[in-house]
């Protein structure tokens, strides 16, 4: 076997099996832009109901008042 023919077969392999789904959507898209783009929303939503949930425990943490927020809260920032 050949190095020309073992790329040729990564290629074959890429092409045929592993594109696939990109080549399904690629053709769905002409039918339903919204369908073609569901896993781009649902990725969407997802990362603002985690950023809401950051947000919210932030806020949480911040008015319980157990951190430090003294400007000399580290030895290397001066003395108090």
């Amino acid at each position: 076997m050949t190095f020309k023919a073992f790329f040729e077969g990564i290629e074959s392999l890429a092409n045929t099996l592993l594109f696939a789904p990109l080549d399904a959507l690629r053709n769905f898209e002409l039918q339903s832009w919204w369908g073609a783009n569901f896993m781009s929303w649902l990725f969407i939503g997802v990362f603002f109901a985690a950023f809401y949930y950051w947000m919210k425990q932030l806020a949480q943490f911040n008015a319980s008042g157990e951190e430090d927020r003294s400007q000399t809260s580290h030895s290397f920032l001066g003395d108090s």
